[in-house]
């Protein structure tokens, strides 16, 4: 028999998640790693768990596994979130509005942005020199 799980897809920057949630006992993977060993730094884990709290769910109740690629640890963590808030609609489309609200369906589109010819950087100019 298969697991009936819920999936969503999150992305930040140059971040890509894929998050799964089914029914179980709290356990939550990230990368075959628990979730403490994988974000470190501090308030990480409650910026991905604050999701569950928006629509009143409390973290044990779900067995969550998460694949993470690409980008720093900020956008992985709020790649991470978006997948989540994404895959908790799937499983309860009465949560999209409590999570709207909250602002964790709404994709961040800020990236870096390209180079530009004659310059250093994407906005950097060259030291101006009068002689």
């Amino acid at each position: 028999m298969a697991v009936q799980y819920y999936e969503g897809i999150g992305r930040r920057k140059e971040s890509t998640s894929r998050v799964r949630i089914m029914g179980g006992s709290g356990q939550y993977i990230v990368n075959d790693k628990p979730l403490e060993e994988y974000f470190t730094r501090l308030g990480d884990k409650e910026i991905i768990l604050s999701v569950l709290s928006a629509v009143e769910q409390e973290p044990m109740r779900y067995d969550v596994t998460i694949k993470v690629l690409g980008g720093g640890v900020t956008g992985q963590t709020s790649a991470v979130s978006l997948g989540l808030a994404r895959a908790l609609v799937k499983m309860n489309p009465d949560w999209l509005s409590p999570l709207r609200k909250s602002g964790f369906l709404t994709r961040d589109p800020r990236i870096k942005e390209r180079k530009k010819p004659g310059l250093k950087r994407a906005r950097k100019a060259p030291t101006y020199t009068k002689r």
